[in-house]
């Protein structure tokens, strides 16, 4: 029976034909929005652009979880908003909805009965009100300040009953919105780091060599008349495989490295007798401590290094080898 039961359920080639009808029907729902894009989006860029206190977003079902992605996604590209079920508005949360605020409310058919609940008290409160929904003739789109069609002709779903092309829609016409609003207020990279600390992007639009790179007695130094000999226990005793050769007063005279010694040892042999400033590299790589630390991951992969000395004008501030941005995560 089990066996009997497997066959059946195991897919074929009717679930490869039904998921690409399934993208084909999302992708024309979508594309059929941008005609849709006229003087009526224009205004709701208008308000959310105007708002004095937080755009708040509301829905029930499965708009309410499109809901949730519109509200992160204003949130993250520079448009304070928040999601408030709409079921729960009904039972006290609508206190955090007030008149400085710019209410998106989402709803396919326009006539939900949680959100058309809510939405007669906000708009007496004085509340905008942004509609996003499929039917210019809901009791919803009647209240709206701005009605943003969403109408799709039918659903990818085989009996045209799941929210699915609906919802697509309904999720492209909110991150227009919020992308329309990210230019609008020329939000850029920076900015959006500054809302993504923890994740990868955050790290590479924010931390700075300065950040990460070595200094004190982590950092490899030996003088410019310091022989060979005493160079290899200084990379050695600092475990990044270089050390940096400076002057007296700081200033970088070079760089010897255990590439450095290899061939050293290949060519010369015995090294015990030789000055590091007579076999170091004169020019080496170098990065200030302000730059990103994305830089120097890129410096050091286009140079085909492991380490960097990190510069201030001339003289040697700290040092910063590839294990440190890889512990950073920005590599």
């Amino acid at each position: 029976m089990q066996r009997l039961m497997a066959a059946v359920l195991k897919p074929g080639d009717s679930a490869l034909q039904l998921a690409r009808e399934v993208i084909a029907i999302e992708a024309q729902a979508v594309a059929a929005l941008a005609p849709r894009i006229d003087a009526r989006f224009l205004r709701a860029v208008e308000l959310l652009l105007a708002c004095r206190g937080r755009v708040v977003v509301g829905g029930m079902g499965k708009s309410g979880h499109i809901g949730r992605k519109i509200a992160a996604t204003l949130a993250s590209t520079g448009t304070p908003a928040l999601f408030v079920h709409a079921a729960e508005a009904a039972h006290g949360d609508l206190g955090m909805i007030t008149r400085d605020d710019v209410f998106i409310a989402l709803s396919y058919s326009g006539e939900s009965d949680e959100l058309m609940t809510i939405v007669p008290i906000i708009k007496r409160e004085g509340t905008p009100l942004i509609a996003l929904s499929g039917r210019a003739d809901s009791s919803l789109a009647r209240h709206a300040d701005v009605f943003l069609d969403c109408h799709v002709d039918k659903e990818a779903c085989p009996l045209n009953l799941a929210p699915t092309s609906s919802t697509t829609a309904m999720l492209a016409l909110g991150d227009a919105l919020a992308i329309a609003c990210l230019d609008a207020r020329g939000f850029g990279s920076v900015d959006f780091a500054r809302s993504h600390p923890g994740g990868m992007l955050g790290r590479r639009l924010l931390v700075r060599v300065a950040d990460l790179m070595r200094t004190g007695a982590a950092m490899p130094t030996v003088a410019v008349d310091a022989s060979v000999m005493e160079a290899v226990h200084e990379i050695t005793r600092a475990k990044i495989g270089m050390t940096a050769v400076i002057h007296t007063d700081g200033r970088v005279a070079g760089i010897f490295t255990e590439g450095d010694l290899r061939r050293l040892l290949e060519s010369v042999g015995d090294v015990r007798s030789l000055a590091v400033a007579e076999v170091m590299t004169r020019t080496p790589t170098t990065i200030a401590p302000d730059a990103l630390a994305a830089e120097a991951a890129e410096l050091l992969n286009r140079k085909l290094k492991s380490g960097l000395l990190v510069v201030q004008g001339e003289r040697l501030v700290g040092a910063l080898h590839f294990h440190d941005l890889m512990a950073a995560k920005i590599i």
